[in-house]
């Protein structure tokens, strides 16, 4: 028989992954949120599960507890569980979902006797309905009864657990914001800059998207070093003169973030990172 599993933060991952095991024949019990409207609303989107709008001692009725909240809320939603099931706490297996915090989030609950973990999808829930989570890696650390137990969730929602010691997993994170928020960051400059020069945003949005396409396309196919393209890589620094001038009446982040990322493109992606890197500082030291 597959658990029960009950889950403290009825939002996107939760909402989510909830759903998956679901369709996997998991038994949904507790689903917690914020209002009892939230938490009908994720009844429904799940398709299974009890509505709660607070923590109660029902939620220790399930097998594993994943607490999906934002990060900044785990440790006070740990805290509450663990005064308001004490003894009962003991043996249960409690998860949560943070890419940056580990265990130690949870400590309230260790000490009152839970096996607990952390298992974080590399993968983004922006917008609406579920990502697939075939083939994604899931990062998990903790308590070995809590890991299995991850690794069994993981197993269920056809990804790939990966173990990582707890003092690695803010450097993780931030690989995934590079990998995806500041990837869409770009873009949206990108955007912007187009917009500025009187395209709307649909042809704007047009012109970039078969241009992301092509390089995650290519990185995927050849690698990064294969697929890298543009004035930096062809050791034009003339043209990147011209790109920081043209910057200039764009907000200062604009040109401020463009030789950022050409100084990170020297240094990640050339052949010969110093020698780059001195070329290019000479160009941007001039403004």
């Amino acid at each position: 028989m597959t658990p029960t599993i009950a889950i403290v933060g009825a939002g996107r991952v939760g909402r989510a992954l909830a759903r998956k095991l679901r369709e996997k024949d998991w038994t949904i019990a507790a689903v917690v949120a914020r209002s009892e409207s939230s938490a009908r609303s994720a009844v429904r989107a799940i398709g299974a599960g009890r509505p709660q709008h607070q923590l109660s001692r029902r939620v220790l009725d399930a097998d594993i507890i994943l607490i999906a909240t934002p990060d900044d809320a785990i440790r006070a939603v740990a805290a509450k569980l663990a005064e308001l099931g004490g003894q009962e706490c003991r043996g249960k297996i409690i998860i949560h979902t943070s890419g940056a915090l580990d265990t130690a989030a949870l400590e309230p609950l260790s000490l009152a006797g839970a096996a607990t973990a952390s298992m974080h999808p590399l993968q983004t829930f922006g917008g609406r309905g579920a990502p697939p989570l075939e083939g994604v890696v899931f990062v998990i650390q903790g308590h070995r009864r809590a890991q299995a137990a991850a690794r069994k969730i993981v197993h269920a929602l056809g990804g790939l657990p990966i173990a990582l010691r707890a003092s690695a997993k803010p450097a993780y994170h931030a690989a995934g914001n590079f990998a995806s928020a500041y990837l869409l960051t770009m873009i949206r400059t990108g955007v912007q800059i187009l917009m500025s020069l009187g395209f709307s945003r649909r042809r704007a949005k047009m012109a970039l998207l078969p241009l992301v396409d092509q390089t995650l396309a290519n990185f995927k196919r050849f690698g990064a070093h294969a697929a890298w393209t543009g004035p930096m890589a062809r050791g034009d620094y003339a043209t990147i003169s011209r790109h920081m001038r043209s910057l200039a009446a764009s907000p200062r982040e604009f040109a401020e973030a463009y030789a950022a990322l050409a100084r990170l493109s020297a240094r990640v992606l050339a052949a010969r990172p110093e020698h780059t890197l001195q070329q290019l500082n000479r160009v941007l030291s001039k403004g």
